[in-house]
Protein backbone atom coordinates (compact mmCIF):
# COMPACT_ATOMS: atom_id res chain seq x y z
CA UNK A 1 0.00 0.00 0.00
CA UNK A 2 1.59 3.34 -1.04
CA UNK A 3 2.34 5.92 1.66
CA UNK A 4 0.02 8.88 2.02
CA UNK A 5 0.49 11.34 -0.82
CA UNK A 6 1.04 15.01 -0.01
CA UNK A 7 0.55 17.80 -2.53
CA UNK A 8 2.55 20.85 -3.52
CA UNK A 9 2.38 23.62 -6.05
CA UNK A 10 5.20 25.40 -7.87
CA UNK A 11 5.17 29.05 -8.91
CA UNK A 12 7.56 30.90 -11.20
CA UNK A 13 7.68 34.49 -9.84
CA UNK A 14 7.33 36.30 -13.16
CA UNK A 15 4.26 38.36 -12.34
CA UNK A 16 3.97 41.20 -9.82
CA UNK A 17 4.85 40.18 -6.26
CA UNK A 18 1.27 40.49 -5.06
CA UNK A 19 0.06 38.10 -7.76
CA UNK A 20 2.42 35.27 -6.79
CA UNK A 21 1.74 35.93 -3.12
CA UNK A 22 -2.02 35.74 -3.76
CA UNK A 23 -1.56 32.39 -5.50
CA UNK A 24 0.42 31.11 -2.50
CA UNK A 25 -2.35 32.20 -0.14
CA UNK A 26 -4.86 30.35 -2.33
CA UNK A 27 -2.63 27.26 -2.38
CA UNK A 28 -2.90 27.09 1.40
CA UNK A 29 -6.65 27.70 1.27
CA UNK A 30 -7.05 24.91 -1.30
CA UNK A 31 -5.26 22.38 0.89
CA UNK A 32 -1.79 22.12 -0.64
CA UNK A 33 0.92 21.09 1.82
CA UNK A 34 3.93 22.75 0.13
CA UNK A 35 4.62 25.79 -2.00
CA UNK A 36 7.84 25.78 -4.01
CA UNK A 37 9.12 28.98 -5.66
CA UNK A 38 11.58 28.68 -8.52
CA UNK A 39 14.91 30.49 -8.28
CA UNK A 40 16.18 32.16 -11.48
CA UNK A 41 17.96 35.50 -11.69
CA UNK A 42 15.72 36.65 -14.56
CA UNK A 43 12.57 36.38 -12.41
CA UNK A 44 11.61 38.23 -9.25
CA UNK A 45 13.59 37.36 -6.13
CA UNK A 46 12.66 33.99 -4.70
CA UNK A 47 13.40 35.12 -1.14
CA UNK A 48 11.32 38.28 -1.35
CA UNK A 49 8.37 36.16 -2.49
CA UNK A 50 8.99 33.58 0.24
CA UNK A 51 9.14 36.31 2.90
CA UNK A 52 5.78 37.63 1.76
CA UNK A 53 4.33 34.12 1.82
CA UNK A 54 5.69 33.61 5.34
CA UNK A 55 3.73 36.68 6.46
CA UNK A 56 0.50 35.91 4.65
CA UNK A 57 0.16 32.15 5.23
CA UNK A 58 -0.04 30.02 8.37
CA UNK A 59 0.38 26.32 7.57
CA UNK A 60 1.84 25.66 4.15
CA UNK A 61 5.54 24.74 3.92
CA UNK A 62 7.53 27.18 1.76
CA UNK A 63 10.94 27.18 0.11
CA UNK A 64 13.07 27.63 -3.00
CA UNK A 65 12.50 24.88 -5.52
CA UNK A 66 15.30 24.79 -6.35
CA UNK A 67 18.27 27.04 -5.70
CA UNK A 68 21.87 26.20 -6.61
CA UNK A 69 25.21 26.44 -4.77
CA UNK A 70 27.01 28.62 -7.32
CA UNK A 71 25.24 31.99 -7.33
CA UNK A 72 25.10 32.29 -3.53
CA UNK A 73 27.56 30.73 -1.08
CA UNK A 74 25.96 27.81 0.83
CA UNK A 75 26.65 29.53 4.17
CA UNK A 76 24.61 32.55 3.07
CA UNK A 77 21.84 30.29 1.77
CA UNK A 78 21.77 28.48 5.12
CA UNK A 79 21.47 31.79 6.98
CA UNK A 80 18.70 32.96 4.62
CA UNK A 81 16.70 29.75 5.06
CA UNK A 82 17.06 29.91 8.83
CA UNK A 83 15.79 33.50 8.69
CA UNK A 84 12.82 32.33 6.62
CA UNK A 85 12.23 29.54 9.11
CA UNK A 86 12.09 32.09 11.95
CA UNK A 87 9.79 34.35 9.99
CA UNK A 88 7.40 31.55 9.02
CA UNK A 89 7.26 29.83 12.40
CA UNK A 90 9.20 26.74 11.33
CA UNK A 91 7.74 26.23 7.84
CA UNK A 92 10.87 26.64 5.70
CA UNK A 93 12.11 23.93 3.35
CA UNK A 94 15.21 24.04 1.16
CA UNK A 95 15.42 22.69 -2.37
CA UNK A 96 18.99 22.50 -3.72
CA UNK A 97 20.17 21.35 -7.12
CA UNK A 98 23.15 21.65 -9.43
CA UNK A 99 21.74 24.60 -11.35
CA UNK A 100 21.26 25.13 -15.05
CA UNK A 101 24.56 25.03 -16.95
CA UNK A 102 23.39 27.32 -19.75
CA UNK A 103 22.07 29.97 -17.36
CA UNK A 104 25.23 29.90 -15.25
CA UNK A 105 27.38 30.18 -18.38
CA UNK A 106 25.55 33.40 -19.27
CA UNK A 107 26.92 34.86 -16.03
CA UNK A 108 30.42 33.55 -16.57
CA UNK A 109 30.04 31.04 -13.72
CA UNK A 110 31.53 27.59 -14.14
CA UNK A 111 29.32 24.77 -12.89
CA UNK A 112 32.28 23.06 -11.27
CA UNK A 113 31.87 19.45 -10.08
CA UNK A 114 28.04 19.64 -9.73
CA UNK A 115 27.63 16.41 -7.76
CA UNK A 116 30.41 17.37 -5.35
CA UNK A 117 29.11 20.92 -5.06
CA UNK A 118 25.65 19.72 -4.02
CA UNK A 119 27.09 17.14 -1.63
CA UNK A 120 29.34 19.69 0.08
CA UNK A 121 26.50 22.22 0.23
CA UNK A 122 24.24 19.74 2.00
CA UNK A 123 26.98 19.07 4.57
CA UNK A 124 27.39 22.82 5.16
CA UNK A 125 23.62 23.34 5.40
CA UNK A 126 23.17 20.49 7.85
CA UNK A 127 26.00 21.64 10.10
CA UNK A 128 24.65 25.19 10.31
CA UNK A 129 21.02 24.07 10.65
CA UNK A 130 21.90 21.67 13.47
CA UNK A 131 24.49 23.68 15.42
CA UNK A 132 24.37 27.19 14.04
CA UNK A 133 28.00 27.03 12.98
CA UNK A 134 30.62 25.32 10.86
CA UNK A 135 34.39 25.34 11.23
CA UNK A 136 37.30 23.95 9.30
CA UNK A 137 35.33 22.61 6.32
CA UNK A 138 37.61 21.98 3.37
CA UNK A 139 36.04 20.46 0.29
CA UNK A 140 36.87 20.25 -3.39
CA UNK A 141 34.46 23.07 -4.26
CA UNK A 142 33.81 24.93 -1.00
CA UNK A 143 36.01 25.87 1.92
CA UNK A 144 34.71 27.40 5.14
CA UNK A 145 37.30 28.47 7.69
CA UNK A 146 34.75 29.55 10.26
CA UNK A 147 31.09 30.61 10.15
CA UNK A 148 28.45 31.09 12.81
CA UNK A 149 24.94 32.56 12.74
CA UNK A 150 23.76 34.75 15.59
CA UNK A 151 20.24 33.34 15.88
CA UNK A 152 18.45 30.02 16.19
CA UNK A 153 16.11 28.33 13.75
CA UNK A 154 12.52 27.48 14.70
CA UNK A 155 12.59 23.74 14.09
CA UNK A 156 13.74 21.01 11.76
CA UNK A 157 14.61 22.37 8.34
CA UNK A 158 14.32 19.67 5.64
CA UNK A 159 16.73 19.60 2.69
CA UNK A 160 15.40 18.38 -0.66
CA UNK A 161 17.81 17.57 -3.48
CA UNK A 162 16.72 18.22 -7.05
CA UNK A 163 17.87 15.22 -9.07
CA UNK A 164 17.45 13.43 -12.40
CA UNK A 165 20.73 11.64 -13.14
CA UNK A 166 21.63 8.38 -11.35
CA UNK A 167 24.45 9.78 -9.19
CA UNK A 168 22.43 12.78 -7.98
CA UNK A 169 19.45 10.52 -7.24
CA UNK A 170 21.71 8.25 -5.20
CA UNK A 171 23.07 11.28 -3.36
CA UNK A 172 19.52 12.35 -2.52
CA UNK A 173 18.84 8.88 -1.15
CA UNK A 174 21.93 8.97 1.04
CA UNK A 175 21.78 12.59 2.30
CA UNK A 176 18.47 14.32 1.65
CA UNK A 177 15.26 14.49 3.62
CA UNK A 178 13.59 14.63 0.24
CA UNK A 179 14.25 14.46 -3.49
CA UNK A 180 12.62 16.58 -6.19
CA UNK A 181 12.47 14.67 -9.46
CA UNK A 182 11.52 16.67 -12.57
CA UNK A 183 9.39 14.01 -14.24
CA UNK A 184 5.76 13.16 -14.93
CA UNK A 185 5.74 9.53 -16.10
CA UNK A 186 5.84 6.26 -14.13
CA UNK A 187 8.77 4.85 -16.12
CA UNK A 188 10.92 7.79 -15.03
CA UNK A 189 10.08 7.06 -11.41
CA UNK A 190 10.74 3.35 -11.79
CA UNK A 191 14.25 4.41 -12.79
CA UNK A 192 14.53 7.15 -10.14
CA UNK A 193 13.38 4.97 -7.24
CA UNK A 194 15.98 2.31 -8.08
CA UNK A 195 18.73 4.91 -7.85
CA UNK A 196 17.33 6.51 -4.69
CA UNK A 197 17.14 3.08 -3.02
CA UNK A 198 20.82 2.50 -3.85
CA UNK A 199 21.72 5.68 -2.00
CA UNK A 200 19.43 4.78 0.89
CA UNK A 201 21.07 1.35 1.21
CA UNK A 202 24.61 2.74 1.08
CA UNK A 203 23.79 5.20 3.87
CA UNK A 204 22.05 2.53 5.96
CA UNK A 205 18.79 4.47 5.85
CA UNK A 206 15.19 3.51 5.04
CA UNK A 207 13.29 4.58 1.94
CA UNK A 208 10.62 5.91 4.32
CA UNK A 209 13.22 8.49 5.46
CA UNK A 210 12.95 10.15 2.02
CA UNK A 211 10.07 12.28 0.73
CA UNK A 212 10.10 11.29 -2.95
CA UNK A 213 8.55 14.16 -4.86
CA UNK A 214 7.28 14.17 -8.43
CA UNK A 215 8.04 17.71 -9.58
CA UNK A 216 5.73 17.36 -12.56
CA UNK A 217 4.55 19.58 -15.36
CA UNK A 218 0.76 19.65 -14.95
CA UNK A 219 -2.09 21.19 -16.91
CA UNK A 220 -5.59 20.58 -15.61
CA UNK A 221 -8.76 22.02 -17.15
CA UNK A 222 -12.36 21.06 -17.81
CA UNK A 223 -11.51 20.41 -21.46
CA UNK A 224 -8.43 18.48 -22.53
CA UNK A 225 -7.94 20.78 -25.54
CA UNK A 226 -7.39 23.75 -23.26
CA UNK A 227 -5.14 21.74 -20.96
CA UNK A 228 -3.05 20.61 -23.94
CA UNK A 229 -2.71 24.13 -25.34
CA UNK A 230 -1.37 25.40 -22.00
CA UNK A 231 1.00 22.45 -21.62
CA UNK A 232 2.53 22.52 -25.10
CA UNK A 233 5.00 25.43 -24.63
CA UNK A 234 6.28 23.97 -21.35
CA UNK A 235 6.71 20.51 -22.87
CA UNK A 236 8.60 22.03 -25.82
CA UNK A 237 11.25 23.40 -23.47
CA UNK A 238 11.37 20.13 -21.49
CA UNK A 239 11.86 18.06 -24.64
CA UNK A 240 14.52 20.39 -26.03
CA UNK A 241 16.49 20.13 -22.79
CA UNK A 242 16.12 16.38 -22.25
CA UNK A 243 19.24 14.23 -22.66
CA UNK A 244 19.15 11.44 -25.28
CA UNK A 245 18.92 8.73 -22.62
CA UNK A 246 15.64 10.20 -21.33
CA UNK A 247 14.23 10.59 -24.85
CA UNK A 248 15.17 6.98 -25.60
CA UNK A 249 13.38 5.84 -22.43
CA UNK A 250 10.18 7.29 -23.90
CA UNK A 251 10.82 6.06 -27.46
CA UNK A 252 11.12 9.62 -28.76
CA UNK A 253 13.42 9.92 -31.77
CA UNK A 254 16.07 12.61 -31.49
CA UNK A 255 15.36 13.86 -35.01
CA UNK A 256 11.81 14.76 -33.92
CA UNK A 257 13.32 17.05 -31.28
CA UNK A 258 15.47 18.98 -33.77
CA UNK A 259 12.74 21.35 -35.07
CA UNK A 260 11.72 22.09 -31.48
CA UNK A 261 15.24 22.90 -30.32
CA UNK A 262 16.03 24.94 -33.44
CA UNK A 263 12.74 26.81 -33.24
CA UNK A 264 13.29 27.74 -29.60
CA UNK A 265 16.87 28.83 -30.30
CA UNK A 266 15.65 31.16 -33.09
CA UNK A 267 12.66 32.44 -31.15
CA UNK A 268 10.38 30.79 -33.72
CA UNK A 269 7.86 29.58 -31.16
CA UNK A 270 5.04 28.61 -33.58
CA UNK A 271 7.38 26.14 -35.30
CA UNK A 272 8.75 24.81 -32.01
CA UNK A 273 5.37 24.38 -30.35
CA UNK A 274 3.83 22.95 -33.52
CA UNK A 275 6.40 20.14 -33.49
CA UNK A 276 5.36 18.91 -30.04
CA UNK A 277 3.63 15.54 -30.42
CA UNK A 278 1.07 13.76 -28.26
CA UNK A 279 3.78 11.23 -27.37
CA UNK A 280 5.91 14.04 -25.99
CA UNK A 281 3.00 15.49 -24.05
CA UNK A 282 2.20 12.08 -22.55
CA UNK A 283 5.85 11.52 -21.60
CA UNK A 284 6.63 14.89 -20.04
CA UNK A 285 3.34 16.27 -18.71
CA UNK A 286 0.21 15.29 -16.85
CA UNK A 287 -2.63 17.00 -18.66
CA UNK A 288 -6.38 16.71 -19.04
CA UNK A 289 -9.55 16.86 -17.04
CA UNK A 290 -9.47 16.42 -13.25
CA UNK A 291 -10.50 12.76 -13.67
CA UNK A 292 -7.75 12.13 -16.23
CA UNK A 293 -5.13 13.84 -14.08
CA UNK A 294 -6.27 11.90 -11.00
CA UNK A 295 -5.73 8.62 -12.85
CA UNK A 296 -2.23 9.62 -13.95
CA UNK A 297 -1.24 10.88 -10.50
CA UNK A 298 -2.49 7.61 -8.98
CA UNK A 299 -0.21 5.70 -11.37
CA UNK A 300 2.74 7.79 -10.15
CA UNK A 301 1.73 7.20 -6.53
CA UNK A 302 1.92 3.45 -7.08
CA UNK A 303 5.60 3.76 -8.06
CA UNK A 304 6.38 5.02 -4.55
CA UNK A 305 6.23 8.82 -4.64
CA UNK A 306 5.12 10.56 -1.45
CA UNK A 307 4.73 14.16 -2.70
CA UNK A 308 3.21 15.38 -5.95
CA UNK A 309 4.06 18.87 -7.18
CA UNK A 310 1.72 20.69 -9.53
CA UNK A 311 4.41 22.36 -11.64
CA UNK A 312 4.18 24.74 -14.58
CA UNK A 313 1.87 25.51 -16.21
CA UNK A 314 -0.61 24.05 -13.60
CA UNK A 315 -3.38 24.88 -16.08
CA UNK A 316 -4.64 27.50 -18.56
CA UNK A 317 -5.47 29.67 -15.55
CA UNK A 318 -3.58 28.89 -12.35
CA UNK A 319 -6.31 29.85 -9.88
CA UNK A 320 -8.98 27.82 -11.67
CA UNK A 321 -6.62 24.86 -12.02
CA UNK A 322 -5.75 24.89 -8.31
CA UNK A 323 -9.43 25.06 -7.40
CA UNK A 324 -10.19 22.13 -9.69
CA UNK A 325 -7.34 20.17 -8.12
CA UNK A 326 -8.53 21.04 -4.62
CA UNK A 327 -12.11 19.94 -5.24
CA UNK A 328 -11.69 17.06 -7.65
CA UNK A 329 -8.18 15.62 -7.40
CA UNK A 330 -6.78 15.99 -3.86
CA UNK A 331 -9.82 14.36 -2.16
CA UNK A 332 -9.09 11.06 -3.97
CA UNK A 333 -5.81 10.79 -2.06
CA UNK A 334 -7.00 11.93 1.37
Amino acid sequence: MPSKLRFAVEFVPQEAYWQTTALGILAEKYGFDFCWITDHFNNRSVYVILSLLANYTDKIMIGPGVTNPYLINPVQTASTLMSLDNLSGGRAILGIGAGDKITLNLLGIERKKPLTAVKESVKIFRSIFDSGKIKGFEGKVFTVEKAKVAFEKSGDLPIYIGAQGPKMLQLAGSMGQGVLVNASHPIDFDFALKQIRKGVKEANRKISDIDVSAYASVSVARKIEKATKAATPVVAFIVAGSPPVVLKRHNIQTDSVTPIAEGLAKGDFPTAFGAVTNEMLDAFCIRGTPAECTEKIAALHKTGITQFVFGSPIGPKKREAMELASKEILPHFA
